[in-house]
């Protein structure tokens, strides 16, 4: 079966290069910690092509949706961001170029330079061919909901092409406040994959519906990964504490977030968290990714093997949302 993941990642180490040494430490990159032997995922994000097609074969995935792992653009203020997103883009769409049944791409933009996205996501779209962006985390605190970012969520509804909404490291009081006081390692992954991205991500997507962003924005698409960043087991009770305080909504939060998020279920290769999704958003908004390189495509894909679901179901879960989401070609 056709197989697609929308959570995939890429890096150029040459533009990379190029970010301040300074505002990566600020924004709080430290070093991971590789299992004995490697491989460094670091590495295989910088490569987009037979390497990278070969995973994909033995895993049996057909497709890969590519998106900027960090450090990137959104660390550069001003023109510097500004071009080194064009960069990072035409470097994506060269590659998607050479491998166009392969690869797909979710654009890149200079998050410091806001006045800046909504034309980048218009080129990376019309003249690239990109199916949508991916927005990692905050920029200097600043969430989607700010007012900055209101012309890029118009654009993203006026393109029709969704936002995936990717988790990231905290900001500076919240990382000392949260996180301080630990085993080096253990805080950086408490603060990361750990725990703290997904809370994060979660309440990303609260300040959108709490602010009253996506009343606004009502032909907005989101996409999270991780099995809904914690929101599918916390939705019911939202609609329960929330409801006396959000009399400046149209919609109740559930109703809000289910009716514009899809999600996908990167990095978590295990049933329970599955059916909490498929029980709160249903079988029309889940789809597959792995979150490669960082998670192995070969156990991203052995949870489709997991799963029961009817033929028809997992037809939508392996590919066939994400093609209407994307708007993909099966060909």
């Amino acid at each position: 079966m056709r197989v697609v993941a929308l959570e995939e990642h890429f890096v150029v180490p040459a533009l990379v290069k190029r970010i301040s040494p300074d505002a990566i430490r600020a924004r709080g990159f430290r070093p991971r910690r590789l299992p004995p032997g490697g491989p460094n995922p670091l590495d295989l994000a910088a490569e987009i092509g037979p390497e990278r097609i070969a995973h994909m074969d033995a895993a049996g995935i057909t497709v890969q949706v590519l998106s900027n792992t960090g450090p990137g653009p959104d660390l550069v203020p001003g023109g510097d961001g500004v071009a080194m997103a064009r960069e990072m883009n035409d470097h994506l769409a060269a590659a998607i170029q050479r491998h166009p049944s392969r690869f797909k791409g979710f654009a890149v933009l200079p998050m410091q330079s806001p006045e800046a996205c909504a034309t980048e996501l218009e080129r990376s779209v019309r003249a690239l061919g990109f199916v949508g962006v991916n927005i990692n985390g905050t920029t200097n605190g600043r969430f989607l909901d700010d007012p900055v970012y209101d012309d890029l969520l118009s654009a993203a509804e006026a393109l029709d092409v969704p936002i995936y909404v990717h988790p990231h490291l905290a900001p500076e009081p919240v990382r000392a406040a949260y996180y301080s006081g630990l085993e080096a390692g253990a805080a950086r992954v408490l603060e990361a994959a750990g725990w703290g991205w997904h809370q994060e991500t979660a309440l990303h997507i609260l300040r959108l519906v709490l602010t009253g962003t996506l009343d606004r924005h009502r032909r907005l698409k989101l996409v999270i990964g991780h099995m809904g960043e914690m929101l599918p087991m916390m939705l019911a009770r939202a609609d329960d504490v929330f409801a006396l305080d959000i009399g400046h909504l149209q919609r109740s939060i559930s109703e809000t977030i289910v009716g514009h998020v899809w999600v996908t279920t990167s990095g978590i290769f295990t049933v329970p968290p599955f059916l909490a999704a498929l029980a709160t958003f249903g079988i029309d908004r889940l789809m597959f990714s792995v979150d490669y390189p960082y998670a192995s495509n070969l156990k991203g894909r052995a949870l489709l093997d997991r799963v029961s679901l009817a033929p028809s179901d997992m037809a939508r879960l392996c590919h066939g949302n994400a093609d209407r989401l994307l708007k993909l070609s099966p060909g």
